[in-house]
């Protein structure tokens, strides 16, 4: 297949609006054919041409979401993809169905989503919901950091090769991508009673402290060569003045890669009438000048959406905002917790505009945009459905302005906002939602369109209406197979499941099994996931990623 003329937009190879043919055979990009013969070509000319697009931060596995589903009878009615043909039936919008999702997301022109928050004990069941979802590529962050078994570990004071072994054991059979935590220590400190477990509070059960986890996990993860950085979930999520815990967290990495996701519920002062205020300023300077750190934004748009995170602590502390009013905050296992709650932003709060305000800051003040990411947190922010119009929101300032000068007064008055000019370019857009993404991840072959690149490609029609261009592709192609054709699913097929496998000391199963029989409710041999049950049935495969001692693929 030729596609003929597009102007092509691939930063991993520094090539931004250059007219140019791709080709593609068996599901890759390839050289031009000696013989110049093409089964099929499609004219192109004009038009913007895109890898695939990769989320890599949205919650589409995992018992949680299946509870916040079950939670919004209403948001499913609401919401529904009848069957046809082609389609299954499918529904919802905070938290789509499986199949809603995948659907959704190819007709964005996304051919990779990433779960970042896969609990050990309930990978299987997330796996397959992911392997529900169709057309795009998965993958998932194992939970880890407040999990029982590496804190006893850590209050034994044992070594780092001895956490190494137990990180890369849980990531290998959990059949996982990369390592998350959590509020490092809080989920378990809330089982204790405590009600908040600053960066170096002390556990009141094991004595350990947030920084003493991610330093472990972060040298694990970067000892390992695992590609993407430990992930992080920060302390004190949503609480005014925790830009302080996020500025100490970054100084205190020690030049370790680290991601910060969410960011934007992590930069919160307590300045002004409101006791709160933007501190994106201060994050982003901080960001600017440690280049060992990559964030997402999880920015927030108005609306109806629900909150759902292994972050127990802290959403039990926001149940009373739930909106509808109703919660669920509960224990899982001895890994972690998980709470989920309705909300609903609103423009004329106080507090939820500059919200908004401090995300769209932080996207515009940090200046490398191979270290931040476009992500709504989904669902926690917004539905991952809203991305066209955030993208719009990044791309044309006067549209941005026109809608800060309709939300609440005073946090117009607390935000830079409207003096920040920026306005993000389409090579931009393309390094945040492609190129970077992938390279963060560790997709050696996703994100581009280098000859050998799986053919995960996007084709738009150029249109200064952002919001319309990235609404509704062209064409989508997934592996070589045109999925999408002028914003509608033509096609459905099933994407691959990414992993990395690093080695590990198979002597750490004497303890571990000791421990499982000893306080686990499924013996060890059930926790572990093989590699057929994630290929098996034909709805795709493993993708296993490259690694290297130190972290560089």
């Amino acid at each position: 297949m030729k596609l003929t003329g597009g102007r092509v937009y691939d930063p991993a190879h520094g090539v931004e609006n250059e007219v140019s043919d791709i080709y593609i055979r068996d599901g890759r990009i390839i050289e031009k054919p000696t013989d110049g013969r093409t089964d099929q070509e499609i004219d192109v000319r004009g038009k913007v041409i895109m890898a695939g697009a990769i989320d890599m931060h949205t919650h589409i596995g995992g018992g949680k979401v299946n509870i916040a589903r079950t939670m919004l009878p209403e948001d499913h009615a609401a919401d529904v993809i009848a069957r046809t043909e082609l389609m299954r039936s499918g529904c919802g919008h905070a938290a789509p169905s499986t199949l809603t999702a995948g659907y959704r997301y190819a007709e964005m022109g996304y051919t990779a989503g990433f779960e970042p928050a896969i609990l050990p004990s309930n990978a299987r069941q997330a796996h397959m919901e992911m392997h529900d979802t169709p057309i795009i590529d998965k993958g998932g962050y194992v939970m880890l950091g407040s999990d029982d078994y590496l804190l006893r570990r850590m209050a034994a004071n044992d070594d780092q090769e001895a956490i190494n072994n137990y990180v890369a054991w849980t990531i290998t059979h959990s059949q996982a991508i990369g390592v998350k935590v959590v509020n490092p220590g809080g989920i378990n400190a809330f089982k204790f009673n405590q009600r908040k477990l600053d960066l170096d509070e002390k556990n009141s059960f094991y004595g350990v402290t947030p920084r003493e986890i991610l330093l472990r996990l972060a040298t694990a993860v970067k000892e390992l060569g695992i590609p993407h950085p430990l992930h992080v979930h920060g302390c004190n999520l949503g609480v005014p003045g925790n830009m302080n815990t996020t500025l100490d967290t970054i100084a205190g990495a020690n030049g370790l890669p680290m991601h910060l996701t969410h960011i934007q519920f992590h930069s919160y002062g307590t300045e002004g009438d409101f006791k709160f205020s933007s501190g994106a300023a201060e994050i982003a300077e901080a960001i600017n000048q440690n280049k060992n750190i990559t964030v997402d934004v999880g920015q927030i748009l108005f609306g109806q959406t629900v909150t759902a995170s292994g972050d127990s602590m802290m959403q039990h502390a926001a149940h009373p905002h739930a909106h509808p009013k109703k919660w669920v905050t509960m224990d899982i296992e001895c890994d972690a917790g998980c709470g989920v709650l309705p909300f609903k932003y609103k423009d004329q709060s106080y507090v939820n505009a500059l919200q908004w305000m401090i995300g769209l800051e932080t996207f515009l003040m940090v200046d490398d945009p191979w270290r931040i990411f476009l992500t709504t947190d989904h669902p926690n922010g917004a539905p991952f459905t809203s991305y066209p119009h955030l993208i719009k929101l990044l791309m044309d300032k006067s549209f941005r302005n026109d809608v800060l000068s309709t939300l609440h007064p005073e946090a117009q008055k607390a935000s830079h906002l409207a003096s920040l000019d920026r306005e993000y370019s389409l090579y931009e857009i393309a390094i945040m939602t492609r190129a970077g993404a992938a390279k963060l991840v560790g997709l050696s072959d996703r994100g581009h369109l280098g000859v050998g690149a799986a053919a995960d490609i996007t084709v738009y029609t150029d249109n200064a209406d952002r919001e319309k261009m990235f609404s509704r592709p062209d064409y989508v192609f997934k592996d070589g197979r045109m999925v999408v054709e002028d914003g509608d699913l033509i096609d459905v097929t099933w994407g691959t499941t990414h992993v990395v496998k690093p080695e590990y000391d198979k002597g750490i199963e004497k303890s571990l099994k000791g421990y499982f029989d000893k306080y686990q409710t499924m013996k060890m041999g059930n926790f572990k996931i093989s590699d057929d049950e994630i290929v098996d049935d034909g709805r795709g495969s493993l993708t296993i990623q490259p690694l290297h001692k130190g972290g560089q693929i």
